[in-house]
């Protein structure tokens, strides 16, 4: 995953991000750089990586291909130091300020080159340096700079030292309304004078900011399972207040630049499903896989299965046709026969009984059995009877279940 540069926000909170997925067995690995810029590049293309947070309004249309968004997770807000006098000079008279912007790909360099555009100040006339966070804050207070911008957290340990520094001075931006209209990726946010450091009053009055709101950004072959706990991280870290945020804002599923995933859609209208928080991850994930393979197989099985006492019971009974056809024509052969006829016709009988007796049926069949049976001896009796039992035979077939039928 890209965080930022050494003592960043992104750096810190990639560090707590890499702790969390070792909770659950994944080993997150992080790419120092210098900023979301480079984050962008580096996810843009075949790289390595996988994940980097990125910064709102930085993102070009031409780089959102194969990228998506696990939602807006903090603000990100610029930082105006100096090390100069007091009144503090209008930008367009810091010719010949020695000015860090940061390196080459960081969202500082930009943000400080389009401001100094919208301000009218000639870049020509300062001396910029491209200095890292740390380096910046060194060259800072042993008086090296004379200005640098810094785009990261409240949270990092350079902003907090260089706002209580007694030599160095924090510049607002006091028409932060405007640069908020002129570029709606941009939010203004207020440092309540005092906060840095309440005994020496640092800064000395409330300080309006400018911030754009950080992004966690994956490619879309990230499997979801990986999203879902680069989610779940981002809940545990961000969720709570912190100085410009509420309890529960972060993170949000907002659209910035770059589209939200569907794993990253459900979890913000759903959050973690029943499996997800009842059991271990590993855990969940191979249940939840199990799932996706016996549910289509159960909705095949279990129609199979509920036909399966019907189709069992019309194959034992089909095998009782050909006898109570057989049944039928001694039957009909008994309305004619002579007495040397039915001697055979009797034989026959016997042979019809034998096949009943070896047959086995399931209980509900058993009587289907014992009522062939029972006319196969009726039959009998009447082949063995006088010509006066002739009329009987033509009423005996009433009883055959292969005439109700």
């Amino acid at each position: 995953m890209a965080t930022g540069p050494m003592g960043s926000t992104y750096s810190v909170i990639g560090e707590r991000y890499r702790q969390i997925l070792a909770r659950d067995g994944v080993r997150l690995h992080l790419v120092s750089t210098n900023g979301a810029a480079e984050n962008i590049r580096l996810l843009s293309r075949p790289s390595g990586v996988e994940a980097g947070f990125v910064q709102a309004g930085t993102v070009a249309e031409r780089d959102t291909q194969g990228l998506v968004s696990l939602g807006t997770l903090f603000y990100q807000e610029a930082w105006l130091f100096c090390h100069c006098p007091n009144p503090v000079p209008s930008p367009k008279q810091w010719n010949g300020w020695r000015v860090s912007i940061g390196p080459v790909g960081s969202t500082s360099r930009s943000l400080a080159l389009k401001l100094f555009a919208l301000n009218g100040v000639d870049t020509q006339q300062l001396r910029l340096f491209d200095y890292p966070l740390e380096q910046t804050a060194q060259a800072l207070r042993a008086g090296q700079l004379d200005a640098a911008l810094i785009v990261t957290g409240w949270d990092s340990p350079v902003v907090q030292s260089l706002a209580r520094a007694p030599d160095i001075q924090l510049l607002g931006f006091p028409r932060a309304d405007a640069y908020v209209a002129l570029y709606p990726a941009l939010n203004k946010l207020v440092l309540p004078r005092g906060v840095a450091d309440l005994a020496a009053n640092r800064p000395p009055d409330d300080t309006p900011l400018i911030a754009s709101k950080a992004s966690l950004a994956v490619r879309t072959d990230v499997h979801p399972a990986l999203q879902f706990l680069l989610l779940r991280a981002a809940s545990e870290v961000h969720s709570r207040p912190a100085m410009f945020q509420r309890a529960g804002e972060f993170p949000a599923a907002e659209e910035i630049d770059i589209p939200l995933s569907s794993e990253a859609r459900n979890f913000y209208r759903s959050g973690p499903t029943f499996l997800q928080r009842t059991l271990p991850f590993w855990l969940a994930e191979f249940v939840q896989r199990m799932m996706i393979l016996i549910v289509p197989l159960v909705g095949v099985v279990y129609p199979l299965w509920s036909l399966a006492p019907k189709l069992y019971f019309w194959l034992r009974r089909r095998r009782l046709y050909p006898m109570y056809r057989e049944l039928k024509l001694i039957e009909g052969e008994l309305r004619v026969a002579t007495p040397s006829m039915k001697i055979a016709l009797t034989e026959r009988l016997d042979e019809l009984e034998r096949r009943a007796r070896g047959m086995t049926m399931p209980g509900l069949l058993t009587e289907s059995i014992y009522r062939l049976r029972a006319n196969v001896q009726a039959l009998r009796d009447l082949a063995q009877a006088d010509e006066a039992g002739r009329s009987a035979v033509r009423d005996l077939s009433s009883s055959d279940p292969v005439n109700k039928r």
